[in-house]
């Protein structure tokens, strides 16, 4: 199936709107200490589409980070990727054939190739997974989600991971759309507080490197309130100064703050790439939440993405259903007022090279798992 794959260099990755897909995300991983690598593959378009009319290639590519378990083992992770999604019925097939290619190529200590797939979860789109009012029950079991994805594959060798590492779920905004219509398709009371914000005397700025630390203790702030564990400033630093101008793949990152009066209320990460702008990281004051900044800072935001040129805004991140008892609920409901289009993702799945070893593994995270974001 996979007709040809081969190593290329980091800087030739292909333009994309994901960027965990891109050169800037390998540069960031590369200053946090991690090996990249990445990979073109050419595979016949029949191959990957049920409907296709003929067997025309289709070239695509993926980066890899390469993460140590320990002094003697690695494993190979695949964030967001790969970008091309197959028809259903080929997808298991697609990605054991791709992981079979990729095994000479990976180190010979590494025990699994772990895909979080960006792909549409095959459950988003069975009507026996909503209720009566249209909500998604999500997924089922673990056994069930395995049986489905290996569907025409020869070994039955992928797993669902036991945690899923970027967010499975988030929700699109069609920037598409002229400004009136998406304040439209807003709520009610999100557009109200849009629009209070702007009386209030809340204003967005783009700030650099130096407003770094003002970021950072609006980040702690909201760290101890929803008691989540505490990022290093550097990594932010990272995020905020990794530069791949001089590749196919760059991003764009701007830190916004809104404040008022100069007193910082809110402040996120803005990140564009390709024809898609994403709100990575956010943080707010414990204190004046009344003035609503984090509702100005998202609609300008989306703004700016539509001004550069893209055509949808990623929330990144939000609970799978809206029940009050999940984690990110608070992040839904928040997220779900400005009119977008919830997005349900396969997740994180892996593909073991050496059973035994990714066994004693899969127990041991399993023991250790964490909520991640």
């Amino acid at each position: 199936m996979i007709a040809d794959i081969e190593d290329k260099a980091i800087k030739e990755i292909y333009r994309t709107a994901i960027i965990q897909q891109t050169a800037y995300w390998s540069k960031v991983k590369e200053m946090q200490g991690l090996t990249s690598k990445a990979y073109d593959f050419r595979v016949k378009s029949a191959d990957l589409f049920v409907d296709a009319k003929e067997d025309a290639f289709i070239v695509g590519d993926l980066l890899i980070l390469i993460q140590n378990l320990d002094a003697d083992h690695c494993l190979a992770y695949v964030p967001y990727g790969p970008e091309i999604e197959p028809s259903e019925e080929n997808q298991g097939f697609f990605l054991e054939q791709l992981s079979e290619s990729l095994r000479t190529y990976l180190p010979k200590n590494c025990i699994l190739i772990r895909y979080d797939l960006s792909w549409e979860s095959h459950w988003a789109k069975d009507e026996d997974c909503y209720d009566l009012q249209g909500n998604w029950l999500g997924v089922p079991e673990k056994r069930i989600q395995e049986i489905r994805l290996n569907y025409n594959t020869e070994n039955w060798n992928l797993r669902k991971a036991n945690t899923d590492i970027l967010p499975s779920n988030t929700i699109f905004m069609d920037l598409r759309k002229d400004q009136d219509s998406l304040m439209a398709a807003m709520k009610p009371k999100t557009r109200y507080n849009i629009n209070l914000a702007n009386r209030k005397g809340v204003t967005i700025k783009s700030l650099g490197m130096e407003s770094l630390p003002v970021w950072y203790e609006l980040y702690k702030e909201t760290a101890q309130r929803n008691n989540f564990i505490l990022g290093d400033i550097n990594y932010f630093r990272i995020v905020l100064t990794a530069k791949a101008n001089d590749t196919e793949s760059p991003a764009q990152v701007y830190l916004l703050v809104a404040e008022v009066d100069e007193t910082p209320l809110a402040a996120m990460f803005l990140v564009v790439s390709g024809n898609r702008g994403t709100y990575l990281y956010g943080a707010s004051a414990t204190q004046n939440r009344n003035y609503m900044a984090t509702y100005a800072l998202q609609w300008k935001a989306m703004q700016m993405a539509k001004d550069f040129g893209c055509v949808e805004y990623d929330f990144f991140g939000v609970s799978p259903t809206a029940d009050p008892s999940h984690p990110m609920y608070g992040l839904y409901r928040f997220k779900s007022g400005f009119g977008g289009e919830i997005y349900h993702r396969l997740g994180c799945w892996d593909y073991p090279l050496d059973k035994q070893k990714y066994n004693i593994y899969s127990s041991m995270e399993f023991k250790n798992q964490s909520y991640h974001l």
